[in-house]
């Protein structure tokens, strides 16, 4: 034992007892002086930012209907022209822009030189018609036995591009060249009459060139007068006959030939 105190009293020695222990834990003094203890008990009953998925605080609860969701957009009246049923949906024909009215006065335009057109119709771009009395002029034509589809085809569309410039030098507002087309096909009409002509007689003496020259003119005047009234181009009729009777003349030729 005598030893053992000599080896003890060899170490540091401290103010530290075992009395100490139930003081609770050992205080570091700061800068002032005073002792600050960094194991200072934390109130956990305060709310933390953070907490378990059960004891969340609980939503709003859903107050709509499962499966019937709010209608984000809702189509008016104004915005559906025929309506959602297929009762309410326009004819076929309609869709296609093939309208028989108009056809018809179009055709009542033709045939009778002297009437006014009405610019509103003539304006628009209806190739229904024009399609149809081309294949009828070259089914009289075939009748004579003369199988020129190609050459009235390939005339037409000359003859359009050609007065499809011209109007649009000429006129102040422009025309589109499907209106171009529709009005040269439409004055096709008296031409069928003088290839049917041409089935029960010959057209190559002097009645033929009588006829002829007659049907030349009602085509140019009728084609004249609508391009006139269609692009409000008054006091220019003459000048838009000319290159129409042009056209037309050599659908005669073939006609007559």
């Amino acid at each position: 034992m005598a030893g053992f105190d000599n080896l003890n009293t060899d170490f540091y020695q401290s103010s530290y007892s075992v009395d100490d222990q139930n003081h609770g834990p050992y205080a570091y003094p700061d800068a002032e002086g005073q002792a600050k203890n960094p194991y200072v008990q934390y109130d956990y009953s305060q709310t933390m930012g953070y907490s378990a998925p059960g004891m969340m605080q609980p939503q709003q609860p859903y107050s709509g209907q499962i499966f019937q969701p709010t209608p984000a957009f809702t189509p008016t009246a104004a915005q559906s022209m025929y309506g959602s049923s297929f009762d309410d949906e326009p004819p076929l024909l309609e869709e296609l822009g093939i309208n028989f009215d108009h056809i018809w006065q179009k055709t009542l335009t033709v045939l009778h030189p002297m009437k006014v057109a009405d610019g509103s119709i003539m304006n628009e771009t209806d190739l229904a018609g024009p399609m149809v009395f081309c294949l009828a002029f070259g089914a009289t034509l075939l009748l004579t036995g003369k199988i020129q589809f190609g050459y009235v085809y390939g005339i037409s569309a000359i003859g359009c591009m050609a007065m499809y410039c011209l109007l649009n030098l000429m006129s102040m507002t422009g025309v589109s060249f499907g209106c171009v087309a529709s009005v040269l096909g439409y004055c096709l009409l008296p031409m069928i009459l003088l290839s049917g002509f041409g089935v029960l007689f010959s057209l190559q003496g002097l009645m033929g060139i009588i006829i002829s020259a007659a049907i030349i003119g009602w085509c140019s005047l009728s084609a004249s007068k609508i391009f006139i009234s269609a692009l409000a181009m008054d006091g220019q009729q003459l000048l838009v006959a000319y290159p129409c009777a042009l056209l037309y003349g050599v659908f005669a030729l073939i006609s007559v030939f």
